[in-house]
This record gives structure tokens, C-alpha cells and sequence, in this order.
């Protein structure tokens, strides 16, 4: 039996492999696909009235915000009702959006505190992670556009540390992201060894390039089938890299750490690259959880490739003003959009039977509704994909008032073969989806 990750590079370094049946031994080959798990932040709330579709069940009519998803309307649903209670105040006053990301993937309580005295609690993810995690090349996959910062006071007396991770190893110990395309595809497909890594980049050469003579000796001995899979597989691989290239010949090198930066001038292509990392992680099984803050709560960002050029944050308190909600509406929309274009990398991406999303579960949310209410109930949430046959998307699901969000990600552990009494707040397994 030929394994499954073949490619030695000369730096003596894995290269991730997708699944092969070629390369499988009977038992091997039926064996069922793994289930993936990942949950998409996006910031500042949303225009309700744009986001929500009407009707209920099978029978709704998709909203003008998730019309970039209409083709795949058999692959998600539309979750109501969910609530993060430990995202509102509480007692501890302002702070919404400190609180928004923190409690999104753990479901408890922040400290509130800019000091080094963090506290919140261990996130759904990594729960999956310390119990599944050892299967993978790598246990978990933190990605952001926003560069990572664990100290400082961002928001009315919360430590930066709430607003830009999402991901917690324990309820002290964030879990930080990385914005760097480059370095997130140094990770997963890179030797390990950094010397080495700098010493190829340097000299200009592909991963590819170490690897293709193993390479055509491998697609002599696949089927027909197997060798265009390698063959999309290998040209996807060297599409990302190559676009990292371009931004970092482009683009002037991070100053503070002097490394080479793969991050594009565009938000929409640095979105589009992390969610290519991302798709390429699933399918190569380097991990099968992941998280991406899209931008952390909060985010004053602009949106000039949509003609939107006024802050977001700003924005978000919209007090009612028709043109303010319609450029909220747009902002929506390009995150959809994003969100789209991801699930159909997925969709087209055959695996068994079926495909890498049929295998997938991806929450996109955030943790406020109204941006300008600073809610934090009813939270705008779409579950996507099959879960390997365990999920039955295609529905607006409405769960019972006051359902902790919490309650969906025990389910989804459960589907994981992760086993937890309780998630933050979680009362017990949200059942419906």
C-alpha cells in the first residue's frame, strides 16, 4: 500500500495529499470521508431587514443580502433565534464588541479588563481540536485579516485580546490568528523547517518545484480519475502560492518582523486567499478545523471595491438613516459574497460520493444582530453544508426563544466524534438541524 501523503520534498518535508483512491487499499477506500468543521465571523451586525429571508421552513424567499447564495440554496440554512447572553453587558457596562467576539465560540462571560488578567473560556473549536486534532498535520487553523493582538485596551476597558481572537485554548489563552496568506501556506505545506523555507524563498523556487519529480512518478501509477484530481489539486496549490507571490512583489515587507508579505492591497482577494488556504486544508485533510475572523468587531474598515467609503463601525449605529442601512446592506452583501464563493470551492470539490462541503459543516455569523441596538439575540447565523450526511440544510430553522447559540455547537461536536458536557452556556443539543 502506497501512503497516503507520498511527496518527500528534498527538505525533507510532507506535502498534504487529497484523498486518492488509487493509492488506497480496498478497506482503506471505504472508508467514510472525515467531517470538517468551521465557523466565519463577520463584524458590527447587519441590516435585519436585508439579511432575513421571509417564509419559513423549505418554503422562504431568499433576502436581497443572501442572494450570492441562491445556487447553493440546497447546501445551508438559515438559523433564527439564536442568542450569545454572555455577549450582553450583564452588569459590566459598555463593551459590546470586546464581548461579541469573545464569547462567540466559547458562549461565556469576558473579564472585563485591559490587563494581562484575560478570562474567557475554551471555544467549541478547540474542544474539537484537543480531542480530534492529532489526526491532522495540524490540530486547528486560525485565520484573520486583522493582525493578532493579545494586550492593550480596545474596548471600554477590554483587553484587545477579546476583539481579535476568536479561537481559545483555555479561558486565558487565546488562540491567534494569522492574516499573513504567506505564512498560513508556509504552515501547512512548508518543511517545518524555517531556515530551509527562507532559503527556497529566497531562491525563488516553488514547494512544487521540490516535489514535482515525485510527483510524475506518482501520476504514472494513478487511475485516470485520480490523475486529474492531482492534476487540480496540484494546479490549485501552485495558483495560491503564485498569488501570494504577486502580493509580496507588489507590496512592501512587514517592517516589524521582516518577513515577506503575501497579504494583497485587496480585501476581497486577501479574503478569497484565506478561504483558498482554508478550502486547500479541508481537502488535503492538513485540518479539519478552522476558524476565520473576517474582521474583528468593531472594525472601522472601508469598502472601496464596492463604493462604500464610509467606516463600518460608524456606520453600524445607523439610528434608522435610509442611506446609512443601504450601505450596510452592501458591506452584507460583499461578505456573502465571499462567503459564496468558498462554499462553491467546496461544492465543486468531489470527495466519496459526494463533495468536501457534503463533508463540512460552516457556521457564518456574528456575535451582534443590530449594530445599532448592539443585540445580541435572534444573531444572524447560516449553518452550511451536509455534515457527512448528518445535516439537512436547504431551511429557515427557527429555534425556541432564548436558545443559547452554544446549543448548535454541542450538535455539531456530536457530529465531530468530539464529546462535551457543555459549551460556555449551553443548556443541551440544539436538535433541529
Amino acid at each position: 500500500m502506497t501512503p497516503r501523503r507520498t511527496f518527500l520534498k528534498s527538505i525533507a518535508a510532507t506535502l498534504a495529499m487529497p484523498s486518492l483512491s488509487s493509492l488506497q487499499a480496498a478497506q482503506a477506500a471505504k472508508a467514510a470521508a472525515p467531517t470538517r468543521m468551521a465557523f466565519i465571523y463577520i463584524p458590527n451586525g447587519v441590516n435585519l431587514d436585508l439579511w432575513r429571508p421571509t417564509g419559513s421552513g423549505r418554503d422562504y424567499t431568499i433576502s436581497k443580502t443572501l442572494e450570492p447564495l441562491a445556487e447553493l440554496r440546497e447546501h445551508f440554512s438559515v438559523l433564527r433565534g439564536l442568542d450569545h447572553d454572555k455577549a450582553f453587558a450583564n452588569g459590566d457596562g459598555a463593551g459590546d464588541h470586546a464581548r461579541a467576539n469573545a464569547s462567540f465560540l466559547t458562549g461565556c462571560q469576558a473579564r472585563k479588563t485591559a490587563g494581562a488578567d484575560i478570562q474567557a473560556g475554551e471555544s467549541v473549536d478547540q474542544i474539537a481540536a484537543k480531542q480530534i486534532g492529532h489526526l491532522t498535520r495540524l490540530p486547528s487553523l486560525e485565520l484573520s485579516t486583522d493582525p493578532a493582538r493579545s494586550s492593550g485596551n480596545c474596548d471600554s476597558g477590554y483587553s484587545c485580546a477579546y476583539q481579535f481572537n476568536l479561537s481559545w485554548i483555555n479561558e486565558s489563552t487565546p488562540a491567534p490568528a494569522e492574516k499573513d496568506p504567506r505564512l498560513v501556506f508556509e504552515k501547512m505545506f512548508g518543511s517545518g523547517n524555517e531556515k530551509e523555507d527562507s532559503r527556497r524563498r529566497a531562491y525563488r523556487k516553488s514547494i512544487l518545484d521540490f516535489v514535482m519529480d515525485d510527483a510524475k512518478r506518482l501520476q504514472s501509477r494513478l487511475g485516470s480519475t485520480d490523475r486529474g484530481k492531482m492534476e487540480e489539486y496540484l494546479t490549485a496549490v501552485r495558483d495560491v502560492e503564485s498569488r501570494i507571490e504577486r502580493a509580496e512583489k507588489f507590496r512592501r515587507e512587514v517592517p516589524e518582523d521582516k518577513r515577506p508579505s503575501g497579504i494583497p492591497e485587496g480585501y476581497g482577494e486577501h479574503m478569497r486567499m484565506m478561504f483558498d488556504l482554508m478550502h486547500l486544508a479541508f481537502q488535503t485533510d492538513t485540518t479539519r478545523i478552522s476558524s476565520f475572523l473576517l474582521a474583528h468587531d468593531g472594525s472601522n474598515r472601508t469598502f472601496p471595491e464596492i463604493d462604500v467609503h464610509s467606516a463600518h463601525h460608524e456606520m453600524s449605529h445607523h439610528r434608522g438613516n435610509p442611506q446609512t442601512l443601504e450601505a450596510i446592506g452592501k458591506i452584507d452583501r460583499f461578505y456573502v459574497e465571499q462567503l459564496a464563493y468558498f462554499l462553491k470551492r467546496l461544492r465543486d470539490t468531489p470527495e466519496g460520493e459526494g463533495s468536501l462541503l457534503d463533508n463540512s459543516m460552516i457556521v457564518y455569523g456574528g456575535g451582534i444582530a443590530d449594530g445599532n441596538r448592539h443585540n445580541h439575540d435572534d444573531l444572524p447565523v447560516l449553518l452550511a453544508g451536509k455534515g457527512g450526511g448528518t445535516l439537512t440544510p436547504g431551511r429557515v430553522i427557527e429555534a425556541p426563544k432564548g436558545t443559547p447559540m452554544t446549543n448548535l455547537y454541542l450538535s455539531l461536536l456530536d457530529r465531530m466524534g468530539a464529546k462535551a458536557r457543555r459549551v460556555g452556556d449551553s443548556t443541551g443539543v440544539f436538535d433541529k438541524v
